[in-house]
């Protein structure tokens, strides 16, 4: 990778998501608006709104983030635009890379929305530090850009890329701890939410809402998350096909 190409990349891709408010409007206002209909539905238990916030404060932006990825990267791959640059002396890294910086800086301001509104807009009480729980809602939004990044090269229009979400996004989201506890599901399914890393992202959150200090667990879980996006994000260099099909 070269670092100049990156930011490059990165800066291309930025400018071109300012001349798209629908999508800015997805990825910073959607988490909230959510965040604020899910307070409201359980007001009259706001034990539940603190039990189940912090979790959908990650998973809210895993999820935007995954949908505008795969698609704005779609987009760009099939008007010629990924072929034209890939052509050129540029990396696959380079690519990936731009890409995962440009929309990693929008989930930064979009976990940093997310987390203030659901602490001091939506009284979200949690035990640790606010700033650990803006970094989970971060590395969240980071795992989401990677999957995007990831399963968009084996879409071949918009509307394939959103029917990956049924087959990655639901079935981490149902396993993941946040309608039951692990522990308690019928044990092949335990042992498969162990390799999916939204259950470290929601195990993550609960350690912040629980516990006063950072702990082993948060570390690990933490670890999971920031490998697994990683990982993610070397497979979408690898399987980047230099021609469009």
């Amino acid at each position: 990778m070269n670092a100049a190409r990156t930011t490059a990349t990165a800066l291309r891709v930025l400018r071109q998501l300012r001349h798209d408010p629908r999508s800015i409007a997805l990825l910073l206002a959607v988490p909230c608006v959510m965040l604020l209909l899910l307070r409201y539905v359980f007001d009259g238990s706001p034990r539940t709104f603190n039990s189940i916030g912090a979790s959908l404060l990650g998973i809210f932006p895993l999820i935007t983030m995954f949908l505008v990825t795969s698609i704005a990267t779609l987009r760009e791959r099939t008007s010629g635009t990924l072929e034209r640059l890939l052509a050129m002396p540029l990396a696959k890294g380079d690519l990936i890379g731009g890409y995962a910086l440009a929309f990693g800086a929008v989930a930064v301001v979009q976990s940093a929305l997310a987390t203030a509104l659901a602490l001091w807009g939506l009284g979200l009480d949690v035990t640790g530090a606010p700033g650990l729980l803006l970094l989970i809602a971060l590395l969240d939004a980071l795992l989401g850009t990677a999957l995007g990044l990831f399963v968009s090269a084996f879409a071949t229009s918009e509307f394939q890329a959103v029917q990956f979400m049924p087959a990655v996004i639901f079935p981490q989201l149902l396993l993941c701890g946040l309608f039951a506890p692990r522990a308690s599901m019928q044990p092949v399914l335990e042992a498969i939410s162990y390799a999916f890393p939204m259950s470290y992202a929601v195990d993550g959150m609960t350690q912040v809402l629980t516990h006063p200090d950072v702990t082993s667990a948060f570390f690990r879980d933490t670890a999971v998350v920031i490998a697994c996006a990683l990982a993610v994000l070397v497979l979408g260099a690898a399987t980047l096909r230099r021609r469009t099909p």
